[in-house]
């Protein structure tokens, strides 16, 4: 089929065959919304499918396909077509020639500048090859790659061309209906510059700059505006040097132009990109529009007002989506802490009030603390251990007028954290870890103990009964394993007490806390690191990670490495990559992660000082003197004051390593709930009512539930997949965010260029070759590179042990990869901003681990990566 349309006559049929530019225009003209004349021509697939090409998506082929479409012929009814349409709109008219690809607009990609446009194109022979150049567009290298790293399909695209009368432009330019750096919903951005609008949107020009909010400018910023590009009088476009002083914009064309961007947003229900143009006589006129598709969606807020959330992802080091059952297990485990304080959900599988999803992900509302004078006391110092970056931020959101301190908050902020201190015997717990430190411990043991016995399922256990086990354990399991944290606390506190009184900052006393006992992820690392001094290296170092797995999975090893790798699985098999999703893989079930990190150990001499129980040796001699250090520093103030501190510096080095044992036990109750949830989706896929076991992942509980009873759910999974994987690409996560979608760290003022500075977190200083990795599957360390990587859990620490040195983009001096580094003796900088992209793997950089920086030793050149 070969038509052309006009703007208004397309609807929702015609969507499937034009792309999002046309589709768009044609709903703004439907709404009465100003947008010049013009046309729209679909054709069948006039792309690499009519090319009668192989659709293997390869450079050369993509090459071949852009060269064919250029030579091949336009078809009859199609050039006929363009003639007397372009004829249609009066002698030699000016028209745009736009590419418009159904693959454009999209929630997660808006293919921004990836096809072809043309500007002032003048004759119907001209708007024939421009619309020849725009279908091969669809075929350019950058086409290619961006729907490459989008994951779509590069035979389900199709391409149609917009044909629109040219705007003979005073001034042109690009509006945002939200700030597309701080996420700020219905704060419209615009971008102006004299002539033709191709100048903002190409970077040409420095524009003019306005930012407005609820009718009001908030900001102006003229730009220098020296380049301008004005339409040649045959046809084409010329880029001329201009001064223009002041701004190109009046303050009331500005406000209407906001207005427009508010209808434009009302219409599509999202927040905007648009093109826009004001003729010579004032009109303004809409060229194009699309939905912004780097804002992070927002959670829905349980109660109005202003609030602030803080992703529990980022905290944890999982940057990716959860899954469905994932998200359903944390609703059921923030509804047991909820009830500790006494504000448990009526019905436990919603979750409580201050969790919410978006964006696939977990959000915890702080607004509660924010707003009270205890929560603003105790807030920071929370975040301290685990999220030092969110401390500024929360700091800062005090200021915020909107975030007053509320008149009745104090009362039920400390009722509810006196609940806490009761339910967990925080008065009992302390005095058990100031006084009787093996009793504290075996606790600590004792609650591991418990929770072993209230995992097991009779195998006879039916699939609905599996499904009550997994509720009433995974309500449990909060309220169980946080009663360890008091003990965790008095470690702590005691340290910052020796602290007090000896004089010293915490970062001078870093050194106390190397070589920690009892924390259960190191003990890991070196049962790992000492069955790898067993091995014999031969069968790692010949063999793929792929094949050493197939060989373990069919008893291959050899007997030493098959015993030892079935062994530390059986004890630490309930672990992975981000494991707090129980819709994740355990390394019991893909052991591919701990073979290749055992075949990375092998790499290493077993004598070396660089082996992990050499360095963790190295570790509790350099804690020892530190300790005495911080002691005689004590004595220096007063006598008395050193064996208080000593005192203090003894329990904290029995009990901050526990800090990882709540985590640790955690992830073995979801994955106990992950094996028995996996028998019931053997049961549904019986049923016909999944295609396979791990699809029941892709359910809640509640559906899960449902499903029992029987249907068909396949269709409803494939969904659910397609979305998990389109959020799993997304490029950004922020750590915190308000309800009107500003992002308090995009608030801040950047760094020096070139410098790269963050929290301390490990104190030493290397100088070593970056290694920037994204995902530990899979890679590989050499011994003495620096790892950068965004943040970590515990799937990652198999490669501490062979890094020279730690960079973070997350966390704080506290969170996990920070205090495993402290355990290795490693230097350690977290909370580096975009460190992944400022850093490359191979660059040579100088790692200051006391004074929290990361020194290129070639000046930094900053990157930026386009959605």
């Amino acid at each position: 089929m070969n038509t052309a349309l006009d703007f208004s006559e397309i609807d929702g049929g015609m969507l499937a065959e034009v792309g999002g530019k046309a589709a768009n225009l044609g709903e703004l003209t439907r709404a009465g919304l100003p947008v010049p004349p013009g046309w729209v021509l679909t054709t069948d697939a006039y792309g690499l499918a009519a090319t009668g090409l192989d659709l293997t998506p390869d450079d050369t082929l993509a090459e071949r396909a852009r060269r064919h479409l250029l030579e091949a012929r336009v078809p009859e009814d199609v050039h006929e077509t363009i003639v007397k349409r372009y004829a249609a709109l009066g002698p030699d008219v000016a028209v745009a020639v736009r590419s418009s690809a159904t693959a454009e607009d999209l929630p997660f990609a808006s293919f921004a500048g990836q096809q072809d446009t043309y500007l002032n194109v003048v004759g119907a022979e001209a708007v024939i090859e421009a619309v020849r150049r725009c279908w091969a567009s669809l075929w350019t290298d950058r086409a290619v790659a961006y729907r490459e790293a989008n994951g779509i399909d590069h035979a389900a695209v199709r391409l149609a061309v917009v044909v629109q009368v040219m705007v003979d432009a005073r001034v042109a330019g690009v509006m945002f209906t939200a700030n597309p750096v701080t996420g700020r919903r219905r704060e419209t951005v615009i971008d102006a510059s004299p002539g033709l609008g191709e100048a903002v949107v190409s970077g040409a020009v420095n524009p003019d700059r306005f930012v407005a909010y609820d009718g009001e400018i908030l900001e102006r910023r003229a730009g220098d505006k020296r380049v301008a590009v004005r339409p040649l009088p045959g046809g084409g476009t010329e880029r001329v040097e201009t001064a223009h002083d002041g701004f190109c914009l009046t303050d009331a064309e500005v406000l209407r132009l906001a207005e427009l961007g508010r209808r434009v947003e009302d219409h599509y229900g999202a927040p905007q990109d648009t093109e826009w143009a004001v003729d010579a006589g004032g009109a303004l006129w809409l060229t194009q529009a699309r939905p912004i598709t780097t804002l992070y969606p927002l959670p829905e807020p349980a109660r109005p007002g202003l609030r602030v959330y803080l992703s529990l992802n980022v905290v944890q080091g999982v940057m990716g989506p959860l899954t469905p059952m994932g998200l359903a297990a944390f609703r059921l485990l923030g509804g047991g802490a909820a009830g500790i304080a006494g504000h448990g959900p009526a019905d436990p599988l919603d979750g409580p009030a201050f969790m919410s999803v978006s964006g696939q992900r977990i959000w915890l509302d702080l607004t509660t603390a924010v707003r009270s004078r205890p929560g603003r006391a105790i807030l920071p110092r929370v975040l301290t251990l685990g999220e030092a970056r969110g401390v500024t931020l929360v700091r800062r959101l005090f200021d915020d007028p909107r975030l007053e301190l509320a008149r009745s908050s104090r009362r039920p902020f400390l009722r509810g954290l006196a609940r806490f201190a009761r339910r967990v015997h925080l008065p009992s717990r302390a005095f058990l870890a100031l006084t009787a430190p093996e009793r504290a411990l075996g606790y600590t043991r004792l609650v591991g103990e418990v929770l072993d016995r209230r995992l097991r399922v009779p195998a006879t256990a039916t699939p609905a009964q599996r499904l009550d086990h997994a509720e009433r354990l995974l309500a449990g399991t909060f309220p169980s394993i946080v009663s360890v944290m008091p003990i965790v606390i008095i470690g702590y506190g005691l340290f910052a007490l020796a602290g007090r009184l000896s004089g010293l900052s915490l970062a001078e006393m870093q050194d106390v806390l190397r070589g920690l006992p009892h924390n259960p992820t190191t003990e890991m690392d070196l049962k790992l690191w000492e069955l790898a001094t067993r091995v014999e290296p031969e069968p790692f170092a010949e063999l793929t990670v792929a094949e050493l797995v197939r060989r373990y999975e069919a008893g291959e090893l050899p007997p030493v490495a098959q015993r030892g790798v079935a062994a530390f699985l059986a004890e630490y098999g309930h672990r992975g990559v981000a494991e707090i999703d129980l819709g994740v893989p355990r390394w019991s079930e893909e052991p591919a992660h701990i073979l290749g990190a055992l075949a990375n150990y092998l790499r290493m001499d077993a004598g070396s000082d660089l082996a992990p129980a050499a360095l963790f040796a190295k570790g509790e001699a350099q804690a020892r003197e530190a300790a005495a250090r911080v002691v005689a520093a004590a004595r220096a103030k007063g006598r008395w004051r050193a064996p208080v501190t000593r005192f203090a510096l003894r329990r904290t080095r029995t009990y901050a390593g526990l800090r990882e044992l709540p985590k640790f036990y955690l992830v073995r109750a979801l994955s106990g709930v992950r094996h028995s949830l996996l028998a019931v989706g053997e049961h549904l896929t019986g049923l016909g009512v999944l295609d396979a076991p791990g699809d029941v992942f892709f359910l809640d509980l509640r559906e899960a539930r449902a499903a029992l009873a029987g249907g068909d759910l396949r269709e409803l999974v494939a969904r659910r997949k397609a979305e998990y994987e389109r959020e799993s690409r997304r490029r950004h996560v922020p750590r915190m965010l308000l309800s009107d979608g500003t992002e308090p760290e995009a608030l801040a003022s950047p760094a020096a260029e070139g410098a790269l500075t963050g929290t301390p977190a490990s104190a030493g200083t290397v100088t070593g070759r970056a290694r920037v990795v994204l995902d530990p599957v899979g890679a590989h360390l050499e011994p003495g590179e620096i790892l950068v990587c965004p943040s970590t859990d515990p799937g990652w620490t198999p490669l501490f042990l062979t890094a020279g040195g730690l960079v973070m983009e997350m966390g704080g001096a506290m969170s996990h990869g920070a205090v495993v580094a402290r355990e290795y003796g490693i230097p350690a900088v977290v909370g580096v901003p975009d460190a992944t992209h400022r850093i490359t793997t191979g660059q040579e950089i100088e790692l200051d681990g006391a004074a929290g920086t990361v020194t290129p030793s070639v000046p930094d050149q900053a990157r930026t990566t386009s959605a």
